[in-house]
């Protein structure tokens, strides 16, 4: 009987440590699961374009504001239906060319 009861301690002291180990394991998986951080962005840098010809110099935005100023008031467009536009820039006749969503074509003096 004495080994039943040396057995049967055994055994509970056996459960109770398997217990006690998977309560640390527990704690231990959830410690070692930190808060995933979201990647840092990195910041772009930004350029400008300088375009200087006979003593006139412009830069990519002052082109962008005539093409914008040119599709409100020459042609008479709301603003809000300007999306894109691309430029194409050519000194030498003091001219910008555009198309203004893809569609639109034109130019102004600069």
């Amino acid at each position: 009987m004495a080994e039943t009861k040396a057995k049967a301690t055994v055994k509970a002291e056996t459960a109770e440590s398997v217990v006690a180990k998977e309560e640390v394991k527990k704690e231990t998986v959830k410690k070692a699961a930190p808060a995933k951080k979201a990647p840092a962005k990195k910041a772009e840098a930004k350029a400008v374009v300088h375009l200087q010809f006979d003593g006139k110099s412009y830069t990519n935005d002052d082109l962008i504001k005539i093409a914008k100023d040119v599709w409100k008031y020459d042609l008479g467009n709301k603003p809000a239906d300007f999306k894109s536009v691309e430029l194409y820039v050519k000194p030498e006749d003091s001219r910008a060319y555009y198309v203004v969503n893809g569609e639109i074509t034109g130019s102004f003096a600069i």
